[in-house]
């Protein structure tokens, strides 16, 4: 990443020239970029997501830091600085960064797809890899207002932490934590040979389960907690999911053979698995989630260790979309 913002840098200036999109004051927009997002392959979208919204008039702040902590406080000083929307430029580690610094406050949030999952730009339908499509419908929103969605607030260790795609405990956490202590291969072939690894000595999880004040005892794979449709770039774990329906959908993989859920894994991508007498979802407003020794991730994001518990907020977020 480049370092922090400073007057060397043309695009971490405010613009000039036309008025806004009301046609009398600039609105200002800040633009997070994550340049390395999908392995660094978009290194240049910040720059044509600022070109784009100068273009229709908007007043951009272009933020880049070194790491994304830097750049999550970077945000949230330009957001109490003034601003009328967070625009971020990446994958879903972007979004969920937006989410946690807009979540509450009534700031909508844009979103240019350019990373490898993707998975929240494609619930909203936005268009994925082009930066101009993906900034005409952040345009168009922030002169109609956006659109209302519920979000997953996170409470662990005195944390709070919010998501709009999924929170994920189990055999899929597991191989993002694998995956990400791997420097090679980049990509998705990356997280597909660290499903192989891991399935060769993953085991059924024992979970504590208490869903909407009932708590039960279950033995799973994997169990995610959903705000959105899919998870790991594709992977429709829940179908029917609705972002604004006030609701979660508790995803739970009973215990399988190797070999079942390799025959149950690709049908995910269709959500044919659904039908499945392993599986299991239904809907809920809060959960706890309780194992020994199990890491959590919400987004695509490293959370921790669970127990975590997790609630929806509807109408916590705006996003032009």
């Amino acid at each position: 990443m480049n370092s922090a913002a400073g007057p060397d840098h043309p695009l971490d200036q405010p613009s000039t020239g036309p008025d806004g999109l009301d046609g009398s004051s600039r609105r200002r927009v800040v633009l997070a970029v994550n340049p390395t997002a999908a392995f660094g392959r978009h290194a240049l979208a910040g720059d044509d997501a600022a070109r784009c919204l100068r273009a229709a008039g908007l007043d951009v702040v272009v933020l880049r830091r070194d790491s994304m902590d830097a750049l999550r406080e970077a945000v949230d000083e330009a957001i109490r600085a003034g601003a009328e929307a967070l625009v971020v430029v990446g994958g879903d580690g972007m979004v969920h960064l937006g989410v946690n610094s807009l979540s509450g406050t009534g700031l909508p949030l844009g979103i240019v797809p350019v990373g490898t999952g993707n998975d929240v730009a494609r619930m909203l339908g936005l268009p994925l890899q082009d930066v101009e499509g993906s900034c005409a419908r952040v345009i168009s929103a922030l002169a109609d207002g956006g659109r209302v969605l519920d979000a997953g607030r996170i409470t662990t260790g005195g944390r709070t932490i919010w998501f709009t795609g999924a929170v994920s405990a189990g055999f899929d956490a597991a191989v993002n934590e694998r995956a990400n202590s791997w420097r090679w291969p980049r990509g998705a072939l990356r997280y597909t040979l660290a499903m192989l690894r891991e399935l060769g000595s993953f085991r059924a999880i024992n979970y504590t389960v208490t869903a909407d004040g009932v708590a039960s005892h279950e033995g799973a794979m994997l169990i995610s907690v959903a705000n959105a449709q899919s998870i790991g770039g594709g992977m429709r774990i829940v179908p029917d999911a609705a972002p604004d329906d006030g609701l979660l959908d508790l995803f739970i993989v009973k215990p399988l053979s190797r070999l079942a859920l390799l025959a149950v894994f690709p049908k995910v991508f269709s959500g044919r698995h659904t039908r499945h007498p392993a599986v299991e979802i239904r809907r809920v407003r809060s959960v706890r989630l309780a194992a020994e020794n199990v890491v959590a991730y919400a987004d695509g994001e490293r959370i921790g260790l669970l127990p975590l518990d997790i609630e929806v907020v509807p109408g916590a977020l705006r996003v032009l979309a």
